[in-house]
């Protein structure tokens, strides 16, 4: 097993891997501007000449970027994964769609005791390095945390938040539900498409998991995909969302006793009028469809280029809020979870926040594949907190159950 002693020995604390695309430029600008004095980060990737370029970009934010080494590193290229991952103590990447791209570099860091985060929201990605790498990362005390961006951060913690404010002990039940006018970038459209267009593989990485990973002996956690329904909470039509989130926040209720011996949470869009909602499921299920068909789902992808991402302009317009309902133990919370453009600007900035938690901060001793909840929990919420991510109550009340009560 990698100890703390060898890990800190390493010549970097933190590298960046895929810095050049368009999240991974996000990314080292927030870096730039926050990471702490004596951080010693790096940038990798394939090309050298456009991480040059990346680095001139950093200086003019930060002038001691202008030494930031340059690491190259490939994806077809194991060999040169490994000597990268071995030569940090967390290792961050936005290279996906992590399906095609992101096995090899898992494996390296189980294999080398580094810590990882990436950005994926794939499922089937997620339960194949569970299945192949869990055991090397517990063996060498890697800690593999996938999902450390809007997929699936905001979800996670404010989940975990959420059941803060609940009394312990009891069954609880919580409902998240996002809101969102961002847009996308070509490589989270290539992302999506693949995971979409992969549905007996998804499947069979779930079994595979499931066969394999330890279930609570005596708690019960459950994320149903759940129905349509109104909530008069948040004022808004809730429509089941098949993402990762879910299932995220589900491992973190399995690790973590706090969540209860009765866990269930469901996550839902919300839609205020009816009729945009059918028209979304509609849309939904169209684009699930011809992503089925090979010609059709590069069509589709064409409509944007890996790299490119909407402007400043746009994400300085974009906003997310997730508000999750919870009950248990005759109370009701109602919270949120807010901030500015989800896709690119916050998830590069939760992305940094992530590395740098797990390079700095005190946390729990866990390692293998684990959640942001498991791993970092309160330090990454209140780093986010003071990078300018909002967790709040919104109101607290006893449940309907314990205001019709008769008085004894």
């Amino acid at each position: 097993m990698t100890g703390p002693q060898e890990t800190a020995a390493r010549p970097h604390d933190l590298v960046l891997f895929g810095a050049t695309g368009f999240v991974g430029r996000l990314t080292a600008a927030y870096l730039a501007r926050h990471a702490p004095a004596g951080c010693r980060w790096a940038l990798a990737g394939r090309d050298r000449t456009k991480l040059a370029r990346l680095r001139e970009d950093l200086a003019a934010i930060d002038p001691a970027c202008a030494e930031l080494p340059l690491l190259r590193a490939d994806v077809d290229d194991p060999g040169s994964l490994r000597a990268l991952a071995a030569g940090t103590r967390v290792l961050a990447t936005t290279v996906g769609p992590y399906l095609t791209y992101g096995d090899a570099l898992v494996a390296a860091c189980a294999e080398a005791g580094t810590d990882y985060a990436d950005l994926t929201g794939e499922a089937e990605f997620v339960d194949r390095t569970y299945v192949r790498y869990d055991a090397a990362a517990r063996a060498s005390g890697a800690r593999i945390v996938h999902a450390c961006g809007f997929d699936c951060v905001p979800a996670d913690l404010g989940a975990h938040f959420t059941v803060g404010r609940l009394p312990a002990g009891v069954p609880l039940r919580v409902d998240g539900f996002v809101r969102s006018n961002g847009t996308i970038s070509g490589g989270t459209l290539a992302s999506a498409l693949t995971a979409v267009s992969r549905p007996l593989g998804l499947v069979r990485a779930a079994r595979d998991r499931q066969r394999l990973e330890p279930r609570p002996a005596d708690r019960t956690v459950r994320a149903p995909l759940g129905r349509p329904y109104r909530n008069g909470a948040v004022r808004a039509w809730g429509l089941p969302l098949p993402t990762l989130d879910p299932q995220v926040v589900a491992r973190s209720a399995a690790r973590l006793e706090r969540y209860g011996p009765d866990f269930r949470y469901r996550h839902f869009a919300a839609v205020k009028w009816l009729p945009v909602a059918v028209g979304a499921v509609g849309a939904a299920s169209a684009a699930c469809t011809l992503a089925q068909v090979p010609p059709a789902r590069r069509w589709l992808s064409g409509r944007l280029a890996p790299g490119t991402g909407p402007s400043a302009e746009r994400r300085a317009r974009s906003t997310f809020s997730l508000r999750f309902v919870g009950e248990g133990g005759g109370r009701r919370v109602l919270t949120e979870v807010s901030g500015g453009d989800p896709g690119y600007d916050e998830t590069a900035k939760i992305l940094a926040e992530s590395a740098l938690s797990l390079a700095f901060d005190d946390l729990p001793a866990t390692s293998g594949q684990v959640t942001t909840a498991v791993a970092m929990g309160d330090a990454l919420t209140g780093r986010l907190r003071r990078a300018g991510i909002t967790f709040r109550v919104v109101a607290e009340s006893r449940s309907r159950a314990e205001r019709t009560a008769p008085v004894a």
